[in-house]
Order: C-alpha cells, then sequence, then structure tokens
C-alpha cells in the first residue's frame, strides 16, 4: 500500500533560508507569521495530511461518488469526517482577511499546506480548493452585501463554492456560451442552461453549495463581451443568513473519469434558477480570471503535489525490491539480489523526479511570494512589479507543473515495473488523478499560448524583461563566486537560450502568428527549465551558505541538497537547447498537410 510524508524540512528551508519570509514583515499578516508559527503551521498541517486525509485516498478512489435519483450525490466513506476535520482547523480560512472569519496569513503558507492536503488526498481536496477560487472572485468582485451575505459561512467551510464555465458545445471559447439570464425586475435573475465538468458540483458535506456562473444576459452582445457572472446558490438565502427554499439547479449526472474518482464531477442543469449578479454587467471573464488565476495555481501544485507523492513511493520500492546486481559489483552480497536503487537508470528516474519537485516547491512558493506582494504590499511600484512577474509565471506554473507532474507520475510507475500497474500499489492511481492536471482551467496548449501570444507583449514586455533581468542581475552577482560558478554558468547558458527564443518570436511571429503558435508549449518548457534553474541557483546558494555557517545538525540534508542541483544543472538544463531549436523551425512543416490528410 501506498505512502506519504510531507516534506516539511524542504518547505521550511525554502520558506526561511530561500526566500526569507521573515524580511517581509511590512506586509499585512507577515509579522505574524514568525518562524516558530509557520513551523507550527507546517506541522500540524502535515499531521492532519498524513493521519486523516491519505489513509481515505485509495479507498475513496476505489469507492468513488454515487448520485442519487433526487439528484443528490453521496461522497465515500469517511470524506464527510475528513473534510469536517479540515473546516474545524480553520484551514480554509487561513489566508482570508480577518473581517470574513479568515486568519489574515500569508498566501504563501496556504499553498504550503496546499502541496500536503492534496498530496494526501487530491480528490477530497478539490471541494475546498474550488471554495477557495470562488471566495477570491466573491473578495474582489462582489458588493458588500454579497461579501457579507456568503464570505463567512463558505471560510468556516459550512458552504462551498463552485466555479462554472463549459458547456456541452463549447470548451476554452467561453464566446461561445448559452445558458442565458432573464432580469426579473427585482435584481434578480433567472439562470438556464446546462454546465459540464464542475468539479464538487454537488456532494453532501456542506449545508450550501454557491455555484458561480457564467451566463449572457438577455440581448448582450455576442461572444466574450457579453459574458456575466452570476452567484446562484443551491438554497436560497434570507435575509437573516439562513437557509430558504430549493433552487432549481441540480446535478444531473457524474461524469465517468479516468480518475479523481472521490469528486464529484458533474452535469449542472439550471432551470429558471434564482442567480444574482456579480460584478458588472457583461464583465463576467473579469470576475472569473480572479477565480481561474487562484485555480491555475491550485492546479500547478496539483502537478507538484502528485509528483512529490509518487516519488515518495518510488523510492521506498527502490530501496526495497531486490533484483539483479550492481553493475560495479554486489552491493548486498548477502543476498541473492541487490535492491533496485543502485542501478544508475533506476537513479536516473528518481533523480529526475526529486530534481522538479524541489526545484517546482520553490517555484510555487516565489509565486505564490509573488502575489501576496502584489496584493498586500503598501508601495505601489513595488505591487506593480510583483504583479508583472505573478502575471507572467501564472501560465508556467501551470503549464510546467501538470506536465511535469504526469510524466513523473509515470516514471515513477515504471520503478515499480508490473507491480506499478496493480491497483493496490497506488501508482496507478497518481498517474490517473495527474492526468487531468494538464486538462482543466485551461488546458496546457492554452497556457503556453496566453504566454506566448499575450503575457509576452503586455505592457511593452516589461514583465518578461523584468523576470530576465532578475535572472541575469542574479549571474552576475555570482559568476566570480567559486562556489557557485558552476550553478550560474549553467543557468546563464539557458537563460540565453530562452532570450534568443523570445528574440526570435519578435522577429518571426509577427507577420506569422502560426510560428508562435507551434512554438508556444516548447517555449513554455523552456521559460519553465530556466525558472526552475534559477530556483536551484537560490537554493544552491541558500545551502552553501548554511554550511559555511556551520549548520551541523542540516549538514547531510544541504549536503544532498548540492547534488541535487548539480543534477539539475548538469541532466536537465541542457534540453533548454532543444526546446530552442524546436522553436527555431517555425510553423512551415507542421502546417504543411491539408486537413484531410490527417
Amino acid at each position: 500500500m501506498p505512502v506519504y510524508k510531507a516534506p516539511v524540512n524542504d518547505t521550511l528551508f525554502v520558506l526561511n533560508d530561500v526566500l526569507g519570509l521573515e524580511r517581509y514583515n511590512n506586509l499585512p499578516g507577515y509579522a505574524e507569521a514568525t518562524p516558530d508559527m509557520i513551523e507550527a503551521i507546517v506541522g500540524e498541517a502535515a499531521k492532519l495530511s498524513e493521519e486523516v486525509l491519505f489513509p481515505l485516498n485509495y479507498s475513496g478512489d476505489q469507492e468513488g461518488c454515487v448520485r442519487h435519483d433526487d439528484g443528490t450525490v453521496s461522497t465515500p466513506k469517511g470524506f464527510k469526517d475528513a473534510y469536517r476535520a479540515y473546516r474545524e482547523g480553520g484551514w480554509l480560512g487561513l489566508a482570508v482577511p480577518e473581517e470574513f472569519g479568515g486568519q489574515g496569513l500569508p498566501y504563501v503558507l496556504h499553498c504550503a499546506v496546499g502541496e500536503y492536503t492534496s498530496a494526501a488526498n487530491m480528490s477530497l481536496m478539490m471541494y475546498p480548493g474550488l471554495t477557495q477560487g470562488a471566495i477570491a472572485a466573491v473578495l474582489v468582485h462582489g458588493s458588500d452585501a454579497q461579501k457579507q451575505t456568503y464570505l463567512p459561512k463558505m471560510v468556516d467551510g459550512t458552504w462551498s463554492g463552485t466555479m462554472n464555465l463549459t458547456e456541452p458545445h463549447c470548451g476554452t471559447d467561453l464566446g461561445l456560451l448559452r445558458t442565458k439570464a432573464v432580469p426579473q425586475g427585482d435584481g434578480s435573475y433567472k439562470i438556464s442552461g446546462q454546465k459540464i465538468f464542475i468539479s464538487a458540483g454537488e456532494q453532501d458535506m456542506t449545508d450550501n453549495i454557491v455555484h458561480l456562473v457564467l451566463a449572457r444576459i438577455e440581448g448582450a452582445p455576442e461572444g466574450t463581451k457579453g459574458i456575466s457572472l452570476f452567484i446562484v446558490p443551491k438554497f436560497l438565502v434570507r435575509e437573516d443568513g439562513s437557509l430558504g427554499a430549493r433552487n432549481p439547479v441540480s446535478c444531473g449526472a457524474i461524469e465517468h473519469k479516468m480518475g479523481i474518482h472521490g469528486n464529484a464531477t458533474c452535469v449542472m442543469n439550471y432551470d429558471e434558477a434564482t442567480g444574482f449578479l456579480i460584478g458588472a454587467e457583461n464583465k463576467g471573464l473579469n470576475a472569473m480570471f480572479v477565480m481561474m488565476n487562484e485555480a491555475r495555481l491550485g492546479v500547478g501544485l496539483q502537478g507538484l503535489s502528485i509528483a512529490e507523492i509518487a516519488y515518495q513511493n518510488a523510492a521506498a520500492y527502490a530501496r526495497e525490491r531486490i533484483q539483479g546486481r550492481a553493475l560495479s559489483g554486489p552491493k548486498a552480497p548477502d543476498k541473492k539480489a541487490d535492491p533496485i536503487i543502485v542501478h544508475p537508470d533506476i537513479r536516473r528516474t528518481l533523480m529526475t523526479i526529486r530534481a522538479f519537485n524541489e526545484a517546482g516547491r520553490a517555484f510555487l512558493l516565489w509565486t505564490a511570494l509573488k502575489s501576496d506582494i502584489a496584493h498586500r504590499s503598501p508601495d505601489e511600484k513595488e505591487r506593480q512589479s510583483a504583479d508583472d512577474i505573478l502575471g507572467l509565471a501564472t501560465p508556467i506554473l501551470k503549464g510546467v507543473m501538470t506536465d511535469k507532474g504526469f510524466e513523473h507520475a509515470v516514471m515513477a510507475q515504471q520503478v515499480f515495473g508490473g507491480h506499478g500497474y496493480i491497483e493496490e500499489h497506488g501508482m496507478s492511481q497518481y498517474v490517473r488523478d495527474a492526468r487531468i492536471t494538464m486538462i482543466y482551467e485551461g488546458a496546457n496548449g492554452i497556457q503556453a499560448l496566453d504566454l506566448v501570444g499575450r503575457k509576452l507583449a503586455l505592457n511593452g514586455g516589461r514583465a518578461v524583461m523584468a523576470m530576465f533581468k532578475e535572472i541575469g542581475d542574479f549571474c552576475e552577482e555570482h559568476r566570480n563566486d567559486e562556489q557557485m560558478g558552476f550553478f550560474t554558468k549553467h543557468l546563464k547558458k539557458g537563460l540565453n537560450d530562452v532570450q534568443a527564443a523570445t528574440m526570435w518570436f519578435m522577429q518571426n511571429a509577427m507577420a506569422k502568428p502560426d510560428n508562435a503558435g507551434a512554438g508556444s508549449t516548447d517555449y513554455m518548457h523552456l521559460f519553465g527549465l530556466v525558472v526552475l534553474g534559477y530556483m536551484w541557483a537560490k537554493m544552491a546558494k541558500a545551502a552553501q551558505d548554511g554550511l559555511a555557517n556551520g549548520d551541523s545538525a542540516r549538514e547531510d540534508y544541504l549536503k544532498n541538497k548540492l547534488v541535487t542541483a548539480r543534477f539539475y544543472m548538469e541532466r536537465i538544463m541542457p534540453e533548454t537547447a532543444l526546446r530552442k531549436a524546436r522553436i527555431e523551425t517555425g510553423a512551415d512543416t507542421m502546417m504543411e498537410l491539408a486537413a484531410e490528410a490527417f
């Protein structure tokens, strides 16, 4: 059976040694987040994840959700109690403002906790995860009355939230949606239509579900310019805050899915359900993108989470499974064979996943810190700079972390050989669960197009130039440092490749947009390789400083960190040249065949 141990030491290393959270005491919520408090919070999150959430992961996958004839849904056995423990612990409101019942702590801390809970039980944690996105949208775009009505109950977890975008005939192209909203003259609307792929659309764990639904008001312009966003609660809310009549919104079916069986992915039917406009009329995408950006970071986190738990199980299996002899001679002469951990190719597999996970964790938390600065800093220039980087990093984080999260779950499964194909070892579930992360909240091809087609040129390229400068300045600062020279040399080579690819787009994609589309996925991964390399260079510097300062308690840990950093630079960073070469081939060959030739 699978195992899971939350990587607390690694999280604390990134938060304290690499990011230095104590330097941000000027931000609201950060003064309270002392190193001792952070250690206590992540420790409690680890305990919850390992002891309460993780034991239900396998059984929840096997049992799945059940829809009943009346449209209600039962979640797997134990999910209600586990969710109650999560809710009562106040985890939903960790980073939410105190005025709505939250704790107002840093969002970066929320993301650190989220890795553990998602790794332990991704299906279960998608329920509060969707609520987090809905909370973010209401916080930014809701009226004061809407905030007071919905946020306290969502923050304490007694109500949940969802996002309703996709319809049977349209996915990413939301301009095609048909769900309609008819004004009732009293400030409310009647919402009619069908939405599909709605995660957590119906369940038995909360008293109410607050659906955020994209719809078109009668007479609104065609396309995305005529889309509005509505709050459509499962139960209407009376003026005193109590629950009233059941709204005519229901789960018509649960999708039969490849993975995440413990989460109810629903077909939702709206039959003249009462809804309330959130934000401005015909400006629904502005509000929805708040939710989607929050969700995209959460999905990137899921990619990391699955890769981490898959790695832990593969490493444990490799240490125990005996098969063959080491090429350099027996390593366990008292046994009939050596454990497979002695074989270089097994180590290549495990080191590749490990190097991604540790850098991916730093990238996730670094990005979350940028989000905190963008939303909390009193300095306008600092907010803008952080928001620029956040916008650039989001598609890279979502696309790269989930592509690699799935790829590395498969690699971890391979370590098990035939046992990886057997359900009780757990690896099959990780592969199946990881696969959806590449698709939802905008399939990864869309993330790549967003990066190349929109984010690079935004504000005259201000964000990408700032990112290049930050990495370049780091390389220059440590170029003559004997210990850091190895890392900065490889990082600078990768930076040169992504800068050259960016320039190639500028010279070849303006007149021929297909060149941008053809190279977008390679560019996203090229940029990801460099950003992860930057994280490794920063971690290597922190590890070297710790060793130089005589941190004997962590000596082995810090030395292992440097070994993994070298592996990334030697074995993974050179892939930037491959990605650059692909980009520079352009679109001619892939666009040459006629459509009917496929």
